[in-house]
């Protein structure tokens, strides 16, 4: 028996004001083919800094003890270069999947594409959910708080 790996497309954008755009979902002209695109896929955006961010406020709000990546995501979110760079990140959400099949994160980051050539988008990564593809934070910060 084999594992069939989920899969999860994330993408970056180059500059500020277009990351915000894309966080308040709003209808920038520019902004339009990627929505399109996002709304073929019944897909949306997630940021990564706010996805962070709902971890922490969580971890806090229930106790921290239960969130094993508290102290690591907590860090990354206060440290400003790493903030930066989060908050030009997205992650694909498919019908309010974090994670999907490969033939799913197939069309969408060959979709997604051309907007790269556009230079509406900066970078597409595909990732899945093999551990061993990932790397771990180290084992310090998943100590708990």
């Amino acid at each position: 028996m084999t594992t069939e790996w989920q899969y999860q497309v994330r993408f970056d954008v180059s500059d500020s004001a277009t990351a915000e755009s894309i966080r308040q979902q709003l209808r920038d002209p520019a902004l339009e083919p990627l929505f399109e695109i996002l709304a073929e896929h019944h897909a949306a955006p997630k940021c990564q800094f706010d996805a962070f961010a709902e971890y922490v406020a969580t971890a806090e709000e229930q106790g921290v003890e239960s969130y094993p990546l508290y102290l690591w995501t907590k860090a990354t979110i206060e440290n400003p270069d790493k903030r930066e760079r989060h908050l030009k990140s997205f992650t694909v959400y498919v019908a309010d999947q974090e994670v999907y099949s490969r033939e799913i994160a197939d069309a969408l980051e060959a979709d997604l594409q051309p907007l790269v050539s556009a230079g509406l988008i900066a970078r597409i990564s595909k990732y899945d959910t093999n551990p061993a593809n990932n790397p771990q934070p180290p084992e310090r910060s998943r100590e708990r708080g």
